[in-house]
């Protein structure tokens, strides 16, 4: 077996020790810099060589973007705020399980005590062949080599792919949906708040990312309000082994009920799509029906409308409708 000896691409590494300090680097640098924050998926990238910034961002010391704040209309989450103390934050728990249960599930506990929230959210797609260099689509070529009859593509997408069938792999990104977050961007233009559903973009509208940001914008911090808070929360992340994985699948639900029927549901899936599904069919057909088994599996059905599976992932699409079944029949996960 062949020895890699390259060594990473050599880059300038800038520590700044305030937002606006970053800001105004990521502002100067543009294209030409990388966002360093708990740095697992950022190394894996600039050792494959696959990256090669001129200059590296470390946020790391930048104390305004760690945290979890209780504010009046809900809770503030810093950017760079490590996924383990999300998961365990006593607040997070009490009010919005849903998330710190999300959190938990992230990939392994050494992983998670460095890796942020920030950046569980905008980590970019692993499908293989994009993330070994070939000239794919999100790549800037003009072929997926996931969707041909010889690729691999047992973990990509079965519904809303364009050219590019690789899937958002975050954990994390559903819950928040769910949960109606907000997402916080400085940009050049100055700061934007954006819903969680539209921090995430498919193919579509831009194939070479996952998320809203451009060269020069950071994300600061994540707003939960309290709407959601104390309500029946469901989470569920299959993988193929119990510890480090990304998601072959996952589904979080957050719902109020007036008695035995569904008043409010927001339902969202990931790791089915190259971004974050909000199931707004499904949260409209429930609204109002019994929380039972025949309401879940009338979801199910209807969830995966239009799913065109992949020669090795028709899995999905069972996988996707009893996930849907049981976040709106299952067994609740609540404070």
């Amino acid at each position: 077996m062949a020895v890699i000896r390259d060594v990473m691409p050599a880059f300038e590494l800038l520590q700044p020790a305030s937002v606006d300090e970053a800001h105004n680097l990521l502002r100067s640098y543009g294209a030409d810099a990388w966002i360093l924050a708990g740095g697992l998926d950022s190394f894996d990238w600039l050792k494959d060589r696959i990256r090669t910034p001129k200059v590296v961002v470390d946020l790391s010391g930048i104390d305004e973007l760690r945290g979890i704040r209780s504010t009046a209309g809900g809770l503030e989450i810093g950017a760079m705020t490590t996924l383990t103390e999300v998961a365990n934050c006593p607040v997070v728990k009490e009010k919005y399980a849903l998330l710190s249960q999300a959190a938990e599930l992230v990939a392994s506990p050494q992983i998670r005590n460095q890796g942020t929230i920030g950046g569980n959210v905008s980590q970019d797609a692993r499908c293989w062949y994009y993330r070994a260099g070939w000239p794919c689509y999100r790549a800037g070529g003009n072929i997926c080599y996931a969707d041909t009859p010889d690729g691999r593509n047992r973990e990509h997408a079965i519904l809303c792919a364009d050219r590019c069938v690789a899937v958002n792999p975050s954990d994390t990104a559903p819950a928040l949906i769910a949960l109606d977050a907000k997402f916080v961007v400085r940009t050049v233009k100055g700061e934007r708040v954006v819903d969680a559903e539209d921090y995430f973009i498919g193919p579509d509208i831009d194939i070479t990312r996952l998320h809203i940001l451009q060269p020069g914008d950071l994300l600061t911090a994540i707003h939960i309000p309290a709407t959601w808070a104390r309500a029946q929360f469901y989470f569920e992340k299959i993988r193929d082994r119990n510890v480090w994985d990304f998601p072959l699948m996952n589904v979080a639900s957050a719902m109020t009920l007036s008695g035995d029927r569904i008043e409010r549901i927001r339902i969202v899936v990931n790791a089915a799509a190259a971004r974050p599904l909000r199931l707004a069919s499904v949260e409209r057909a429930v609204t109002g029906k019994p929380r039972n088994d025949v309401t879940g599996e009338m979801a199910g059905k209807l969830a995966v409308a239009g799913a065109i599976p992949l020669q090795f992932n028709a899995y999905k699409v069972p996988l996707m409708r009893n996930l849907v079944k049981r976040a709106i029949s299952g067994v609740e996960v609540t404070a």
